[in-house]
């Protein structure tokens, strides 16, 4: 896979552009996806553990070598205790702008610095390696239809699939998609977190609490729209 050492929340960022149209899709609540995927591989690798539903660091001086998830690592572990859900969106922009500096280092984006109104400075990023995000897409809508046993679906993977899709991202699937695949993409919760019983639990809090987000930004549009 082309973007294998990226992070879980690297590539759903990644995932969330369209590449037709060279701009981000369903921008509104993308920074808690973007956080979502952090706190779960976190997780997934055992760095951030559920201690009776508070998110707990095992040890505050893991690092994991990535500027992105250590970044959260020590948000953490200098805050005060909070559940899974809060963390979601609790500074999540915070996540979001240190993956955009991440994937502008790499070549994945480009950075270009503006000024709003001629004053105040502004970054904006577009796509440089467009082919990058194809094949990641193109990866993850295997996971989502198959033929792969989910099963035999990594467990990054299959939280990629289903944090993309609790957030109703229209880059790797439709609603219609989604709502044709979705007891796969419930299996895939489940592989997400298949490690231990406690993991699940953390996935499917982290899930649940993308799909408020994206509720709540589908409701807030429809009602400006109105």
């Amino acid at each position: 896979m082309p973007n294998g050492p990226l992070s879980l929340p690297a590539r759903l960022y990644l995932l969330s552009w369209d590449t037709t149209k060279r701009r981000i899709a369903g921008s509104t609540h993308l920074h808690h996806l973007v956080r979502a995927g952090a706190l779960t591989e976190l997780a997934q690798r055992g760095l951030l553990v559920d201690d009776d539903g508070i998110v707990t660091p095992v040890d505050p001086d893991s690092r994991t070598g990535d500027l992105v998830l250590d970044g959260l690592l020590e948000l953490v572990a200098e805050s005060r205790p909070r559940r899974w859900k809060p963390w979601v969106t609790c500074r999540a922009r915070v996540t979001l702008d240190a993956v955009r500096a991440q994937l502008a280092a790499e070549g994945y984006l480009r950075a270009e610095k503006k000024r709003v109104l001629g004053i105040f400075p502004s970054v904006e990023y577009e796509l440089d390696r467009v082919s990058a995000v194809e094949a990641l897409r193109a990866e993850a809508r295997e996971v989502l239809e198959g033929p792969v046993p989910v099963s035999e679906v990594g467990d990054r993977e299959a939280a990629l699939v289903a944090l993309a899709t609790a957030a109703e991202l229209r880059t790797l699937a439709t609603a219609k998609e989604r709502k044709l695949h979705r007891a796969r993409i419930d299996e895939l919760s489940e592989r997400s977190g298949a490690a231990a019983p406690a993991l699940r639990k953390v996935v499917q809090e982290v899930r649940t609490a993308v799909v408020v987000a994206a509720t709540t930004a589908s409701a807030t549009a429809a009602t400006t729209a109105n």
